[in-house]
Parts: structure tokens; C-alpha cells; sequence
């Protein structure tokens, strides 16, 4: 009896044993048929995988986006600043009920314009600057703050200093401003020399005022279009105040109206250019955009310039020469012989002027001044007025088909 009950114990595990093994079988069967994909990896780890490479793919989206605008962007802004003018500027006040004769050719010729006196006005204005050290030197143009009672600086933090003129040069149209403050950011100042056509060109700035709406500067990218291209213009007060404008940069980045005085900047971080004259035909009421001529001075020509401010120098550069020009025409050019067929013409020569002292006669043409071609009359006034009273230039002229080398010792206008 005992043994019977032992062999039916020993069978029916037999049979529990069979039955769980056949279980387990058809288990992992299953198991194998719903949790393998195509590619032998279970569901789980492929959406796991999926994850991963969709991160992978994110990190690699996200890095081709950085490039060295972003990152010059990035690194440049906290030195950029936004700056308020305001000026004091004089008005001449005509008696009432003359101002309709001010444009009258014949009331002119027999009285000329009549004045009373003089009316002061505050007008203010804005531009850009940036930061060229920790302790506060401040880059901007004399257009934006050379004449200015009042200048006030505004940080990409928010925050607002008055800032002191230390010096400002009309003729390049530079100045240099300094803020009571300590361990700013700063940019670093470039070699213009090395910029070659076609590099980028990134531009920083303040225009439209949009710098006073969030305390960030706007940043537009291009290339350098251009280089060593020099004009004159016109200042904005004073009957014989030039400006400079020797070796621009032209870029199209575009730079507005406010851009002025904020550098351009290399891919590498570097600052080759302020920002300083725009070529527009779009304007309106507050002033010009950009059709991607623009041009900037050669930070070379700044260094030279802020060394001189920061040591306490002043240009005088209302240089006297005593030539009245004129731009060799085909009728001059048979008159006198020449067989130059572009250049200026010395018209009239000042007694006792410093052309006078020099040897220079009417009807000279002018070659060449310092080893600059003089095509025209701009290139004359590019390289006069650059020039500081007490300087000598060597003039190049052509008399009699012969060319002569002339020193002219430039004096102080009169």
C-alpha cells in the first residue's frame, strides 16, 4: 500500500514537471514572437534607441547652427553700447516778417540775409559705441558725440553713465568718450590692414534707437565689399570744416541711421571698422536704411587717432594752402598742352601763401600728394585737409609737360 502511493507521488510529478516544461516552452515561443522586430532588438530598447538618436541628431542640428557670427555675436555684445546725445545748438534768428525775402535773389543782392540774433536750441540724438577697455574708453563717431553738453551710455545690463569727451578729431570722425566704471567687457581692436574682400563683416549698433527697447544691440552680417575707397564730405557745421573719410571698408552689412559710431567686426571677434556712412535712397522721418553701402573707418587709422586723444593731443587741422583748383577738363587739358586727360589744374594762386612759398604757379596740374594719384578734386581735399597745420606734403606737378616735385608747408587757416 505504502509503495503504490509512493509511485502514484512519483508520477504525478512526473506529470507537473512534463506540464510546466511545456509551459515554459510555449512561453518563451511566445515571448520570441511578439518581442523580436525585424532587426532581433526587443520594442523597448528600440525605442530606446530612437531617443538617443533623435538627441544625436538634435546635438548635431544645434551645432551646425553655431557658427562664427553666432559665436561673435555672442561674445561682442556685452561690449556694445548705446549712446544719447544731447547738444546745444545756435540758431540765427531773422527779424519777423524778412524770412520771406531769405530766399530773394534781389532782396539779397542789396541787403543779403538779415539776423537780429541768436537762439539756442537742445536737440538730441542717438548712435552706437563699443567698449575698447576694462576700465571704460569708449569708441564712437564725432557726428554722434564731438559736440555734444551731454552724453549718456547705456550697458547691454540696463545700466546708464554720463561719459566724458576725452577727445574727439572732426576730420576722421572720431571720438573718444570714457564712463566712471570698473572690469567691463570690452572688445578686442583688429589689424585693418589683413581685411581682405569678401570675409565677413558683421556689424553691431544702435539703430532706429531699437538698442533703448530691450538693451541689445541689433547685429547684421555681410561681407567686406570693398577696401581703400576715400571721399570727403562736408561737416555739419563750420564753412570750411572737411571730413576725411581715407581708406574706408566697405561692407553690406546693413547699417542705418543710429549704426553710426558701433564697430564692424571680423569672423574672429576682432573690431576692423567703426561704422560710419551709409548710401541710401530709402529715408523718412527718422532717417536712412540701408541698401548695403556702407562703409566704415579702418581701425589702424582709429589707433593712431585714440592714442593721441588719450595723451591730450588736438588736431588742427584748419590747414590753409592758398591754390584755388579746378578739375582738368579737355578744353584746359588743349589749352595747357598737358597730355594728362584727368587730374586738378591749380586755377589761382594766394601771394605769400604757403603754394605761393612753394613754387607753385597757376596752371600746374597736380599729380600726385604724398605719393597718392590725384584724379580729381576729392582726392585733393582726401589729401589736404587729412593733413595738420605745420605739416609738409611733397606735391607732384605737371608744368610744360615736365614734372616737378614742390614741399608745401601747410599754415593755420585764417
Amino acid at each position: 500500500m505504502n509503495h503504490k502511493v509512493c509511485r502514484n507521488n512519483q508520477l504525478n510529478t512526473m506529470r507537473m514537471k512534463k506540464l510546466l516544461l511545456g509551459w515554459l516552452v510555449l512561453l518563451s515561443a511566445t515571448v520570441g514572437c511578439s518581442s523580436k522586430n525585424k532587426e532581433g532588438e526587443s520594442p523597448i530598447y528600440q525605442e530606446s534607441h530612437n531617443v538617443v538618436a533623435v538627441a544625436d541628431n538634435n546635438a548635431t542640428i544645434n551645432g551646425s547652427r553655431q557658427n562664427a557670427i553666432t559665436k561673435t555675436a555672442k561674445d561682442c555684445s556685452p561690449a556694445i553700447v548705446g549712446i544719447n546725445v544731447t547738444e546745444v545748438r545756435e540758431y540765427n534768428v531773422g527779424f519777423p516778417g524778412f524770412s520771406m525775402f531769405d530766399n530773394d535773389p534781389f532782396f539779397q543782392q542789396f541787403f543779403g540775409r538779415q539776423y537780429y540774433g541768436k537762439q539756442k536750441q537742445k536737440v538730441h540724438s542717438l548712435g552706437s559705441g563699443f567698449i575698447i577697455s576694462s576700465d571704460g574708453y569708449i569708441l564712437t563717431n564725432d557726428h554722434v558725440a564731438g559736440r555734444a553738453s551731454k552724453v549718456v551710455v547705456t550697458m547691454t545690463s540696463g545700466e546708464k553713465y554720463d561719459a566724458q569727451i576725452i577727445g574727439t578729431d572732426p576730420t576722421t570722425d572720431v571720438a573718444l568718450l570714457k564712463i566712471d566704471a570698473k572690469n567691463l567687457p570690452y572688445v578686442k581692436l583688429g589689424n585693418s590692414d589683413d581685411v581682405m574682400v569678401g570675409e565677413w563683416a558683421i556689424a553691431f549698433g544702435n539703430p532706429f534707437g531699437l538698442f533703448d527697447k530691450n538693451a541689445r544691440p541689433t547685429v547684421t552680417a555681410g561681407i567686406v565689399s570693398n577696401l581703400g575707397v576715400s571721399f570727403s564730405e562736408q561737416a555739419e557745421y563750420g564753412q570750411n570744416a572737411v571730413r576725411v573719410y581715407k581708406n574706408m571698408i566697405q561692407t553690406d552689412a546693413a547699417i542705418s541711421s543710429g549704426n553710426s559710431g558701433g564697430p564692424l567686426i571680423n569672423a574672429n571677434g576682432e573690431v576692423i571698422g567703426i561704422n560710419t556712412v551709409i548710401f541710401s535712397t530709402a529715408t523718412n522721418g527718422r532717417g536712412a536704411g540701408s541698401i548695403g553701402i556702407g562703409y566704415a573707418i579702418p581701425i589702424n587709422r582709429v589707433k593712431t587717432v585714440v592714442s593721441k586723444l588719450k595723451g591730450g593731443e588736438k588736431f588742427d587741422r584748419a590747414v590753409h594752402h592758398g591754390m584755388v583748383i579746378d578739375l582738368l577738363d579737355e578744353q584746359k587739358q588743349r589749352y595747357y598742352r598737358s597730355k594728362k586727360s584727368e587730374g586738378v589744374i591749380v586755377y589761382q594762386v594766394e601771394f605769400k601763401s604757403p603754394a605761393d612759398k612753394a613754387g607753385i604757379e597757376p596752371g600746374d596740374i597736380i599729380v600726385e600728394i604724398d605719393g597718392k594719384k590725384i584724379n580729381n578734386d576729392d582726392d585733393f581735399q582726401v589729401a589736404m585737409y587729412d593733413a595738420v597745420v605745420g605739416q609738409t606734403v611733397t606735391i607732384k606737378v605737371e608744368r610744360d609737360n615736365d614734372v616737378l616735385t614742390k614741399s608745401l608747408t601747410l599754415e593755420k587757416r585764417r
